[in-house]
């Protein structure tokens, strides 16, 4: 059975058979948490994500990446004749990370029983593209769909790039299952150096992923991954993704598993190469989108 209610803190909450979905719009249009609600009325987090508010919204289930993913090198970066230079936007981080609007309010177009569309509006500035973005929840019967879109809207063409950001709680017997073929290696800056084969330390098929000290892109991956955890196991599939960036700090506790349309720092990198980099050239009116599907079963 399908609901909508607003939790006391007037955050929009889904809900469809075991699963709850609870959004904060105004803090980077992030997912405040996602839980599966056992028969006898447990609750199991599916999303590292806040009881609540979030206090930050590293400390949401999950965020958007709009209109790039992960790091710009030095927040400098050329197109077509015009050089853009963009500020830090995280306390300790020398170069800008995932985009502009994890760090904005969205507007609630809509919510209704089983599904909610946020908005977030862009006019240029530092970013010097018009453009708008969109994200789409669904709640089904034991899967949860984002489908978060970017429009130009603006007169020029415009490089973009999107991902999803999702936080998955983790313990030591917390695996993951994904199909890649190559990492890269990252010096201090967690900047891309070197493209090297998945394997050893990055390796992830049925890997223990918990505090394992990863901040990685991966290439060649097939667009989904399997997590076994404690009572759960969850399925993402994200068709457009090419790329994945895993973050597994080494404290432990929670993971991300990204999907994202391309590589880290691929603004930096020459135009020609884009293409097999995932970033995109949006001509004016032009659209991309990226889903993020996630399913779960009690296990």
């Amino acid at each position: 059975m399908a609901r909508f209610s607003m939790t006391n803190d007037s955050l929009p909450t889904l809900s469809c058979g075991p699963l709850l979905l609870v959004l904060a719009p105004s803090l980077g249009g992030s997912i405040a948490s996602l839980t599966y609600v056992t028969e006898d009325k447990r609750e199991i987090p599916v999303l590292h994500g806040s009881e609540g508010f979030p206090s930050h919204v590293l400390m949401a289930g999950s965020f958007p990446l709009v209109p790039f993913a992960n790091r710009v090198r030095g927040g400098r970066f050329s197109f077509r004749g015009r050089e853009v230079t963009l500020a830090p936007n995280l306390a300790g981080e020398a170069s800008p990370l995932h985009g502009q609007v994890w760090v904005q309010a969205w507007e609630v177009v809509s919510v209704g029983v089983d599904e909610a569309e946020l908005r977030f509006r862009h006019a240029a500035g530092e970013w010097p593209w018009d453009y708008e973005a969109r994200q789409l929840f669904r709640v089904e019967e034991g899967a949860v769909s984002v489908t978060l879109s970017c429009r130009n809207v603006g007169g020029e063409p415009m490089p973009c790039g999107l991902g999803h950001h999702p936080y998955f709680p983790c313990d030591a017997d917390t695996r993951i299952d994904a199909e890649v073929e190559h990492a890269w290696t990252i010096d201090d800056a967690t900047l891309p150096l070197e493209k090297v084969w998945a394997e050893g330390r990055y390796a992830l098929r049925e890997r223990l992923i918990c505090g394992q000290g990863l901040d990685n892109g991966f290439w060649g991956w097939d667009g989904g991954f399997t997590i076994a955890a404690p009572g759960l196991r969850i399925r993402v599939t994200s068709p457009e993704a090419r790329f994945l960036h895993v973050y597994s700090p080494g404290e432990g506790e929670r993971f991300a598993a990204e999907p994202v349309t391309h590589a880290n720092a691929a603004l930096n990198e020459a135009e020609g190469s884009w293409p097999d980099l995932g970033l995109r050239v949006l001509e004016p009116g032009e659209e991309m989108a990226v889903t993020m599907r996630i399913e779960v079963e009690a296990q």
